[in-house]
């Protein structure tokens, strides 16, 4: 009744969604007469609707394959329920732990401010400096925790350059070192000049204070990418490549993904550098490198609030070590689980490894070792007899702050797409959408990739990137198969644009962040957001067309793919 009422609410504002919603009761009548595959159709398009709209929460939209398609009869309920847990999402799951843990002991702020003070406080490589950090970062952890990290640690160099900048000028006036400047302002009282400097230099620190702060929630967007587990749309694909060709011999796994997007987010983060750097500092090489020049004193107040911060974090602490000795461990088994070129681990140690052993074992096995390693250096009592109590420590990570701070609704998300690809495929959705998009063959397919990607782009801006994902990758999918080209050649740039959110405060948690500090408003943040989103789709497309046609074989159509075309 709650959930009637607060539907008859939206359908006051919105009377296409009460259309919608009058049709869904009567195709519940009359679904004894439908096809499977206009069932199947149907309730992706409720879906759809409802995640564009938001009229329910997203995680609660992704519950609905539950309820209506075994009642519509598309599927059983358990073949449903499966999808919500499978190993796409454990892998999710083991690889979000991980990432709590470094947030808990506040190792990835340990590494952002080592990273800052070597790299320095001139404004270019301050920016670089912060893109750097927060694309790294976004590559193990979410992209929102890094900008809420990140984002304050901009603001505090910021005021305090200001500060300086304020403290400096007052400094002059008491020692009298202002008189030649009230002279020549007595002297040019009636000239505007002297005011338009002092303006121009006030619009200068605030084009400064949008770019270094615009340039943390874009550099988390792009570091996303770069990893299986940065994103939610990276696992969605890797979910449905799974579901919808099962025989795909692990094609996107951790380390061949890593190869293809590691590139392509360099290459995008230098561009992204670059066209901020042009926006909001100009080309003035020697002031913005400091080239052959002395550190200025807002550089030197800069670098001492960043030596200051570093300060208050003591030295490394043994839980920290051990998480970081826990990261690079799960990163060493994912790159060496299936390399390509040799033999991984996987089939070494283990008869039949390969087949067994996904990216997600090696995951739930780090987190599980979180919850057991002691957070406190142990001390053996047998060695010392002053001690008599037992060593009791904490382990380095607690679950009630991984209930806390898991983000379950991209859980149930992913599951609910995962559920709508594989009843797609079993109803006979997808081969019939395929069989639709056959006159598509006659067009080249990079431009089918090229005009995928923008549209995935512009989509996005408006809706939740894995929703984005979720809708269209099945669709990529079936219009591969009917034009005859590699999946994978439309699927990876949809699944890497879906995460090309720069245009809009909304569009994404990392810009909302940056939005709510108030340097920025939504025109400053469209004017950049327009010119990121061509440069990310310019990368994706050269990327594609590179090095990704030798790593992925994308010159040929694969035989499982045929297979499956065949099956369904």
């Amino acid at each position: 009744c709650f959930l009637a009422l607060k539907l008859l609410n939206k359908m006051k504002e919105n009377t296409p969604l009460f259309i919608n919603i009058t049709l869904h009761f009567l195709c519940l009548n009359v679904s004894s007469i439908m096809l499977q595959e206009a069932k199947c159709a149907y309730i992706i398009i409720i879906m759809a609707v409802y995640w564009c709209t938001e009229v329910i929460p997203l995680a609660v939209t992704s519950l609905m394959p539950v309820v209506f398609f075994p009642l519509l009869g598309v599927q059983s309920s358990k073949s449903v329920c499966l999808q919500y847990l499978n190993d796409t999402n454990m892998l999710f799951v083991g690889g979000l732990i991980v990432a709590i843990s470094v947030e808990q002991w506040n190792l990835h702020k340990r590494i952002a401010l080592r990273v800052l003070l070597i790299l320095g406080v001139k404004p270019a490589l301050l920016m670089l400096g912060f893109m750097i950090v927060t694309a790294f970062l976004s590559m193990w952890i979410s992209n929102t925790a890094t900008t809420a990290m990140m984002v304050p640690i901009v603001q505090a160099v910021l005021d305090q350059m200001d500060n300086t900048e304020y403290d400096v000028t007052m400094m002059e006036q008491a020692t009298g070192q202002t008189n030649t400047v009230i002279e020549l302002e007595e002297k040019n009282a009636s000239d505007p000049t002297s005011i338009l400097v002092l303006g121009g230099e006030k619009k200068m620190r605030k084009r400064i204070c949008k770019g270094m702060t615009l340039c943390v929630c874009y550099a988390a967007s792009i570091g996303g990418t770069a990893t299986l587990t940065g994103t939610g749309p990276n696992m969605v694909l890797k979910g449905q490549m799974n579901q919808l060709y099962p025989n795909n011999n692990d094609i996107v796994n951790f380390a061949s993904w890593f190869g293809f997007a590691f590139p392509n987010m360099i290459l995008m983060l230098i561009l992204a550098w670059l066209w901020l750097q042009c926006s909001f500092m100009g080309l003035n090489f020697k002031k913005s490198w400091g080239c052959g020049t002395e550190r200025t004193a807002k550089e030197k107040a800069a670098y001492n609030v960043l030596k200051a911060e570093m300060k208050k974090l003591g030295p490394i602490s043994y839980a920290e070590f051990n998480v970081l000795l826990m990261f690079v461990l799960l990163v060493l088994l994912w790159f060496s689980r299936h390399p390509g070129f040799v033999k991984g681990w996987a089939t070494r140690l283990f008869p039949e490894g390969e087949k067994y052993i996904t990216d997600s074992a090696p995951a739930v096995f780090i987190a599980l070792l979180l919850f057991i390693l002691p957070a406190n250096k142990p001390k053996f009592i047998g060695w010392n007899p002053n001690i008599k109590k037992p060593f009791l420590s904490a382990p380095l990570l607690d679950w009630n702050v991984v209930q806390r701070k898991m983000p379950w609704s991209i859980v149930l998300l992913l599951g609910g797409g995962f559920a709508l690809a594989d009843a797609s495929a079993n109803s006979g959705l997808s081969a019939w959408l395929g069989h639709q998009m056959t006159p598509l063959g006659s067009i080249p397919p990079w431009a089918i990739a090229t005009v995928l990607s923008l549209i995935i782009a512009v989509f996005t801006e408006c809706t939740s990137n894995v929703a984005t994902a979720t809708l269209f990758l099945p669709v990529f999918s079936s219009m591969a198969a009917s034009v005859k080209i590699h999946p994978l050649y439309v699927m990876l740039p949809g699944t890497l644009s879906a995460s090309f959110a720069f245009m809009l405060p909304v569009a994404t948690p990392p810009n909302a962040i940056v939005f709510s500090y108030g340097h920025i408003r939504v025109l400053d943040m469209v004017r950049s957001g327009i010119v990121m989103n061509i440069i990310g789709v310019f990368c994706v497309t050269l990327a594609i067309n590179t090095w990704g046609r030798p790593m992925f074989e994308l010159d040929t159509f694969p035989t499982w793919a045929n297979n499956t075309l065949i099956e369904s």
